[in-house]
């Protein structure tokens, strides 16, 4: 017996793994990956928010935010968070500074340095006094930089920066999601095979009962032609794990069920990626017993057919956030 649930009734309420009840009202399915790009700008600088999510078995941020603007690291993650429950999410800013305005300042120490050297000259060598402009043209006395802002701009663009990002995660999730509505068919389609494969195994002729009773005839007759002849009492003991070997009817019940389970979670949508893993382990568990038991070679090849179904049923479930 496989070690799975004990009834029908038990398997398609255990695997929901939550004590709330399914919605009313539907949530998108979305997939673990998405790629997004949002650009932004104030006229003075511009600046582009990347945003890259793979699988992952929990929510893991990752940021890369230029100096400077650091600020805006814990508040990425925040929102983040709203958006997406699963997956490494990366999420990196880029800031092009080539538009700032431009500032000249007088270096007077340099300025001073090179009057005082003019100066010291003018009792050893004759020459007309150095004109203003060629002073200025020394290397260091004037200083080119970066306009100085005022925290009350620097409050304005980080906010604005911030509206992007919302942006760039509000089409990263459009993305997810239309990845998870082509899941969705795809997983429909991946249990209607699971539930045809299950039906022809209970159409099988080595699982109907005439095909049982016979199979177990001959098994017992084996039995009480051991020799040395068995005791009464572990002749029934091996009769009966006979018949429950024989009998595959349970396996296919705890998969018709699975499959229901599957379909409640699917139609349930949102953040369900582990709740369908863990029935995939379920699937499998029962289609292992039912090829450990089947009785004819039909039947075998119904359980890896099975087998296969619920391996491409997970190799999907492992996207789904």
């Amino acid at each position: 017996m496989s070690g799975g649930y004990k009834d029908a009734r038990s398997i398609s309420a255990a695997p929901q793994i939550q004590d709330t009840a399914v919605t009313a009202k539907t949530a998108p399915l979305a997939s673990m990956t998405g790629y997004a790009r949002q650009e932004g700008g104030d006229g003075l600088l511009t600046w582009t928010w990347e945003l890259k999510s793979v699988n992952g078995r929990a929510l893991d941020v990752r940021c890369r935010i230029p100096s400077g603007y650091e600020a805006l690291e814990p508040v990425a993650r925040s929102i983040a968070q709203k958006h997406c429950t699963r997956g490494n999410l990366q999420i990196s800013l880029n800031v092009n500074r080539g538009k700032l305005p431009r500032q000249m300042r007088l270096n007077r120490e340099a300025l001073d340095q090179v009057v005082a050297m003019v100066t010291a000259l003018e009792t050893s060598v004759r020459a007309e006094p150095p004109r203003l402009d060629a002073l200025l043209a020394f290397p260091g006395v004037i200083e080119v930089g970066e306009e100085e802002e005022t925290k009350e701009q620097l409050d304005i663009r980080e906010a604005a920066m911030e509206e992007d990002l919302i942006l760039g995660l509000e089409a990263l999730t459009a993305m997810r999601r239309g990845e998870g509505a082509r899941l969705k068919s795809l997983i429909g389609t991946q249990l209607d095979d699971i539930g045809r494969l299950s039906e022809a195994a209970a159409d099988s002729a080595s699982v109907r009962p005439e095909a049982l009773r016979e199979r177990l005839r001959k098994q017992i007759e084996e039995l009480l032609q051991a020799s040395p002849a068995l005791p009464e009492e572990r002749l029934a003991q091996e009769a009966a794990l006979l018949a429950t070997k024989a009998d595959v009817r349970e396996e296919l019940d705890r998969l018709r069920a699975h499959a229901a389970a599957a379909r409640e979670l699917v139609a349930e949508g949102g953040a369900i990626g582990r709740r369908l893993d863990f029935l995939c382990q379920e699937f499998n568990r029962e289609a292992n017993t039912l090829c450990s038991k089947a009785g004819d070679l039909a039947l075998t090849r119904i359980g890896l057919d099975l087998k296969a179904v619920i391996d491409q049923l997970r190799e999907q479930v492992q996207n789904i956030e």
